[in-house]
């Protein structure tokens, strides 16, 4: 899934080249670029499919260029993910009704791909042989208030498999340091397996009306009206979540606890958590930044502008050909706040 516009990531990531798209952490490669690389370890490059947004087709074309055109298939608005992860499984029904199903998104970082390889070929083995929806929980290693959690029961449904009990929406941090505590919560990673039959059951259980919305279109998919197909279906489509739409209604949802070195990039903390740091615990990602006297600083600038830094302590700083951004750490979860304000009083121009 590559349609999001990564607006925590401000103003590096910008609405028409958003984050996915992006070498947040310096490495010489997109996040895109990671995870397409990542499955294609172990999945065929023509059952790897890119969902996004019309507008980022040429940039998904441009970075993965190994991927096949029809392989990349272009939503007419941004509904969230039910809508998203409807369209692929009735798109695959067509093709192959028994067909096994990984949705991951394009812009987290997973620094154990080895063993991510494991996990997913176990999910993917588990699904095949139940009617199940699996999700993929990362072990906790802080309570971190910013990602959603997944507890499930104590006692094991197949081996390293448990059901689901509940799914919390990022907790305050007395609740977090509880879920932490308790031993049976785990983050949500947002990545999901089953078998396309089993998540089309759901959708036509728990969102009749988006199921009928597609169903009504099937026989247009994987032909040249399929974009016409989605043109009518899209406006009509609720814009809602697979978590809420699906997870948290279905009885037949399992997790598999896995630890993989993951990180969903969702803020510039996340990236400076990633990120090697100076012995005064500065995170700089770009090769031309010089540092003096700041402490546990994120910076982030352009390859060919020289920035200096100095005497600033625990701060997001970010420079952009037309934007600056100086923040302190413990604000970012209101820079989608600041890019509201910016909206408001300066236009889409810095957006």
């Amino acid at each position: 899934m590559a349609g999001g516009i990564g607006s925590r990531f401000w103003p590096k990531s910008r609405t028409a080249y958003p984050k996915q798209f992006l070498d947040i952490l310096n490495t010489g490669k997109t996040l895109i670029q990671w995870t397409y690389e990542r499955f294609a370890n172990f999945i065929p490059t023509e059952n790897i499919f890119v969902v996004t947004s019309n507008e980022y087709t040429s940039i998904v074309k441009a970075q993965l260029p190994q991927l096949n055109e029809a392989n990349i298939l272009a939503e007419p608005s941004r509904k969230n993910t039910a809508p998203c992860i409807a369209y692929m499984a009735f798109k695959l029904q067509k093709e192959n009704p028994n067909a096994a199903l990984i949705v991951a998104p394009s812009d987290h970082m997973i620094l154990d791909s080895d063993t991510f390889q494991q996990i997913a070929l176990k999910a993917l083995k588990f699904v095949s042989d139940h009617k199940a929806l699996l999700t993929l929980g990362i072990k906790p290693t802080y309570p971190n208030t910013g990602y959603g959690y997944i507890q499930h029961e104590v006692q094991e449904f197949k081996p390293g498999i448990y059901k689901v009990k509940t799914f919390t929406e990022k907790p305050n941090l007395e609740l977090a340091k509880t879920f932490l505590s308790s031993g049976d919560f785990l983050w949500n990673a947002g990545i999901f397996v089953w078998k396309v039959s089993s998540i089309l059951e759901a959708f036509e259980k728990y969102q009749p009306e988006m199921y009928e919305l597609f169903d009504a279109e099937k026989q247009q998919f994987n032909t040249p009206e399929e974009n016409n197909a989605l043109n009518r279906i899209y406006p009509l489509c609720t814009n809602i979540s697979i978590d809420f739409a699906i997870m948290e209604k279905a009885d037949n949802v399992y997790v598999l606890p896995a630890a993989f070195g993951w990180s969903d990039l969702g803020t510039w903390n996340s990236a400076y958590e990633n990120l090697d740091k100076d012995y005064l615990g500065n995170a700089v990602a770009s090769d031309n930044i010089i540092v003096i006297d700041a402490t546990k600083c994120m910076i982030s600038a352009e390859q060919d502008k020289l920035v200096v830094v100095q005497g600033i302590d625990d701060c997001i700083i970010v420079d952009t050909d037309d934007v600056l951004l100086i923040c302190k750490k413990d604000k970012e979860q209101a820079i989608k706040e600041y890019v509201a304000e910016i909206k408001r009083n300066k236009g889409d121009k810095y957006l």
